[in-house]
């Protein structure tokens, strides 16, 4: 089986020097750190990034996002494996599977302990990725996955749970497609992307995110539209309300043009126009606000960008960011 690694930094790639950790390592130093992996493929390595994670920005997302698309198209290649740090792994995940939709299965992976630390993880995650791809090319699966702490998670339900533990990730609302222990690969459904693909590449459209909880007033989010936002993600409360400060803002976006998706602050469930009130989830649907379902605001956030350069019709920016791709 052969295997490309994409390296992009992060933790798994960082050591402590003055001024905080930093990226250092190479991803063929990465590969040289677990030689157990060559009993499990045929790996070449490509440094793509070197960057922390909470520094990826669109033209690094858009860069992988180009390679993977490539790698997707050779034939010659039955996983890609991409290093990264975590703090942001699940929106690259996510991004990965709404642009390229891989039928090569794709799994990002990193470490919550640098390799200077007692104990890293980035070995062992990275032997969990490279054993995952094995296991799901035997079944010619594809999709984007985020392969931790020996368990696999979809793009579509992933999400960072802990600032530290290394047991970092956990999938919302369905548990993870694989396990990996020591007598293999336990695949517990269908290896495959969860989501809808949308027909674009480009992040350059502004989107704002907007958080509600108590007292929050609507001034950021009319700061948002003054600045000329093209998109707002309002992140509710509960099923999806609002402040009605922040309620009266959404519904003077949504006259202006700029669509207003509304998500969850709450880590699992579903969004839903229950309430009514100044604020609730109800008043927001009647202004126009759109609700994403069981999407978090980060992967709300990625998609609506996405489907604003996608599209020119306000029905089919809508119906881009609609949660049709709920899991099944």
């Amino acid at each position: 089986m052969d295997v490309t690694l994409l390296s992009t930094g992060g933790t798994i790639a960082s050591t402590d020097a003055d001024g905080g950790a930093r990226p250092t390592r190479t991803g063929a130093e990465l590969l040289e750190a677990v030689p157990e992996l060559e009993s499990h493929a045929s790996l070449s390595v490509e440094e793509v990034a070197q960057v922390p994670s909470f520094e990826m920005d669109a033209e690094t997302l858009e860069t992988v996002g180009e390679r993977v698309r490539e790698l997707e198209a050779d034939p010659a290649v039955d996983a890609v494996v991409v290093t990264h740090g975590t703090d942001t792994m699940e929106e690259t995940a996510y991004y990965l599977d709404v642009t390229v939709r891989p039928e090569t299965p794709v799994f990002l992976t990193g470490a919550q302990r640098r390799p200077d630390e007692v104990s890293s993880d980035g070995p062992s995650n990275l032997l969990t990725a490279v054993r995952a791809a094995e296991a799901f090319a035997d079944r010619d699966a594809g999709g984007t996955f985020v392969a931790f702490d020996e368990t696999v998670h979809s793009a579509r339900s992933v999400t960072k749970a802990h600032t530290s533990a290394l047991e970092a990730f956990r999938s919302r609302n369905s548990g993870p497609v694989a396990t990996v222990d020591r007598n293999g690969v336990a695949i517990h459904r269908p290896p495959r992307s969860e989501t809808r693909p949308i027909d674009a590449t480009s992040l350059e459209a502004t989107v704002y995110t907007i958080k509600s909880g108590s007292a929050v007033t609507g001034d950021l989010l009319a700061a948002a539209l003054e600045r000329g936002a093209d998109g707002l993600v309002l992140e509710g409360t509960g099923l999806g309300n609002a402040t009605a400060g922040l309620a009266d803002a959404a519904r003077d976006a949504i006259d202006a043009g700029v669509p207003v998706v509304v998500t969850s602050r709450c880590l699992e469930g579903r969004v839903a126009p229950v309430y009514g009130g100044d604020g609730g989830g109800e008043r927001l649907r009647e202004y126009g606000a759109v609700f994403a379902g069981d999407r978090t605001a980060q992967q709300a956030r990625l998609r609506l960008t996405l489907a604003l350069e996608a599209f020119d019709d306000e029905d089919a920016i809508r119906e881009g960011v609609s949660p049709a791709d709920s899991q099944t």
